[in-house]
């Protein structure tokens, strides 16, 4: 987004005291302006489809079915529009599912005011922002699929492969991480394609979250048999 413009959101959750009170805060905050509302899945596509939004804000559990499904759908369609889920739902295969379904972000509705603002112009300038309190439910999936990290295992991701994931996950473009690295673009290229192979995943976001679950402190590497 340019510099000065207004990040354009839809809101989806099926009650309406939230709504409201999303609303509140979301319009009268600077630089942001609620473009359109919803309580179902239906509503969150048809709106999504067309208003263009560059973000919507999607509950997880609609009356008419599932806010992931509904995310898969945007983001097929609505490639500009980010998908930030806030939700009250923390369990294990609610947030992975999210994720794997390319979320850009996912946080808990207890969030306070200031960090649900910090998020969307997160998510909004390219980065994934995940609730640091479900960030541990995508570590166990890696370790469930890959095992846990030990001396009788070899990297699942090369060196030079785990030196994308920080840099992905601050927004960097293909060029600026090349750069960064001192790379051609083509070799970046042949990097993340690597990644998305090895971790089953094909959304940059998703690299952003599984680091910031799994390496971003941690002292972890993903590892293989």
């Amino acid at each position: 987004m340019s510099k000065g413009s207004v990040i354009r959101l839809v809101l989806i959750d099926d009650h309406e005291v939230v709504r409201i009170g999303l609303c509140a805060v979301l319009n009268l905050t600077p630089g942001m302006k609620v473009v359109g509302q919803g309580r179902r899945m239906e509503d969150a596509t048809k709106l999504c489809f067309q208003l263009q939004p560059d973000l919507v804000l999607l509950d997880i559990r609609l009356p008419d079915g599932s806010g992931v499904d509904a995310a898969r759908e945007i983001l097929v369609k609505c490639p500009r529009t980010r998908v930030l889920f806030l939700t009250s739902f923390a369990d294990e295969h609610t947030v992975l599912e999210a994720i794997l379904a390319g979320a850009h972000g996912y946080i808990l509705k207890d969030i306070a005011s200031h960090a649900l603002l910090r998020a969307i112009r997160s998510v909004v300038a390219g980065q994934a922002h995940i609730d640091p309190r479900v960030t541990g439910q995508t570590l166990g999936w890696l370790e469930n699929v890959y095992g846990e990290p030990g001396h009788s295992k070899r990297p699942l991701l090369s060196p030079q492969e785990q030196r994308l994931l920080p840099l992905v996950a601050q927004g960097l473009t293909n060029k600026e991480i090349a750069q960064d690295l001192r790379l051609s673009e083509k070799t970046v290229k042949n990097y993340l394609a690597n990644i998305y192979s090895k971790l089953n995943i094909g959304r940059r976001s998703q690299i952003a979250a599984f680091y910031a679950g799994s390496f971003k402190g941690s002292g972890r590497r993903l590892c293989a048999d």
